[in-house]
């Protein structure tokens, strides 16, 4: 899909990869899975053969695809535009080629306008790739089949469009994820802490937050910006306010650019949101829509866009 995005933190989705995974617990109860099943029924042939329907609901197989296609979908908008890069796969799954990833780094190599946002739940893929880019040096190149055929040769990392972050859900996560890629190239690193499905410190993951790492092509690796959000949709787990609540101090205390997404399903902690607009049913506190409200505002910090 290349369509105008509900995604708060962007404007866009971009799918030059579609099919996906189950890696860790915050692939559980994935939105995408469900879209693409639906989007297989209504005949669209990219998304057919990527799920299967079990008695649990629906489930992808394991199967990716690519779409190259769908590779030229940012060089035809003209208006500089936020990009979320594959919300209908992981562009850094195992089963993706590295010459295929080559021709969508040269498409967001050729788009400077617009940004670019890549999320991956494989950091360690991530990165190999990134090392592998790097020695290739000014060898690197690819040719993407366009209006007309147009060569690619020696892109230099860090993009100063592209946003590279990774799916963190809870503190095993951040422990594994945080760390690889605080050593990955990037002009923005970020973190995407949705479902967030428990309290996570990640001041403790060697001060990535409030302190800095060791110096990468002559900047300071550290974490540039955090997105949290509560899990929603069918069978979604409950998030505590507080989890927020510290996550946004640590933020703060750091510098770090904090973006609420939304509450999702908090039936179990709603009494611990003062003057939220929760209905008390039984005993549990419940609402069709959580809302976007933190201590009585929205938090849509976003980090400043490095040249």
């Amino acid at each position: 899909m290349g369509d105008k995005s509900k995604i708060e933190w962007t404007e866009a989705t971009w799918n030059p990869v579609v099919g996906c995974a189950k890696v860790s617990e915050g692939c559980r109860n994935c939105y995408a899975m469900r879209v693409a099943h639906r989007l297989a029924g209504m005949g669209q042939e990219r998304y057919k053969n990527l799920t299967v329907l079990r008695q649990s609901g629906v489930e992808w197989n394991g199967t990716v695809r690519t779409v190259p296609q769908a590779l030229e979908i940012p060089l035809r908008w003209k208006r500089p535009r936020m990009i979320f890069v594959n919300s209908m796969s992981d562009l850094f799954h195992p089963d993706i080629p590295y010459e295929y990833i080559d021709q969508v780094f040269a498409v967001m190599a050729l788009c400077r306008r617009h940004t670019l946002q890549v999320l991956t739940k494989q950091p360690e893929m991530m990165l190999k790739y990134m090392e592998r880019v790097k020695a290739l040096g000014d060898e690197w190149e690819t040719s993407l089949s366009m209006p007309t055929k147009t060569k690619v040769t020696g892109i230099k990392l860090p993009l100063p469009n592209v946003w590279l972050g990774v799916s963190v859900e809870d503190q095993k996560t951040a422990d594994e994820r945080i760390p690889i890629l605080l050593k990955v190239p990037a002009a923005v690193r970020w973190l995407s802490m949705e479902p967030l499905l428990g309290p996570v410190d990640i001041t403790s993951i060697r001060r990535t937050t409030a302190g800095y790492m060791r110096p990468l092509d002559g900047r300071f690796n550290r974490i540039d910006w955090v997105v949290v959000g509560g899990e929603s949709g069918p069978k979604a787990r409950p998030m505590h306010p507080d989890w927020v609540r510290s996550l946004r101090d640590q933020c703060a205390a750091a510098g770090v650019p904090f973006f609420f997404k939304q509450w999702g399903d908090v039936r179990e902690y709603g009494s611990a949101l003062p003057g939220s607009p929760w209905i008390e049913a039984g005993h549990n506190i419940q609402e069709k829509k959580g809302g976007r409200i933190l201590d009585g505002r929205t938090w849509d910090e976003m980090p400043e866009v490095k040249e």
